[in-house]
């Protein structure tokens, strides 16, 4: 039997500048770790209903997303920082949750 895990992919960055910065990995409000550029990390969580939140440098943070744990699944999401140019800087800089995608669904390759 496997623990129940949730298991994070970043993309790898266009940016070396935005490269360099690691997304702290925030589960039920607890910071468990962080994720690289490139990087997939798995963290074991308890079955049930968790939160998970990434937080980048300053007030950048990803949106708050929950999700159903049960046992031996592995719940996967993926995420990555601006990539959309200009305007997504901006509206970043306003609604400081919109710097880090944070989405459910498949590792991407």
């Amino acid at each position: 039997m496997s623990e129940p895990t949730i298991r994070l992919s970043r993309a790898a960055s266009y940016s070396p500048l935005l490269a360099m910065e690691d997304y702290q990995i925030s589960i039920d409000g607890t910071v468990v770790g962080a994720i690289k550029a490139g990087e997939t990390v798995a963290v074991s969580v308890t079955p049930g209903r968790h939160s998970l939140r990434l937080l980048g440098k300053g007030r950048s943070r990803s949106p708050l997303r929950t999700c159903e744990v049960a046992e031996d699944e592995v719940v996967s999401y993926r995420c990555h920082g601006p990539r959309y140019g200009l305007p997504h800087v901006i509206a970043a800089l306003i609604k400081p949750d919109l710097w880090i995608s944070l989405t459910r669904g498949a590792e991407q390759p």
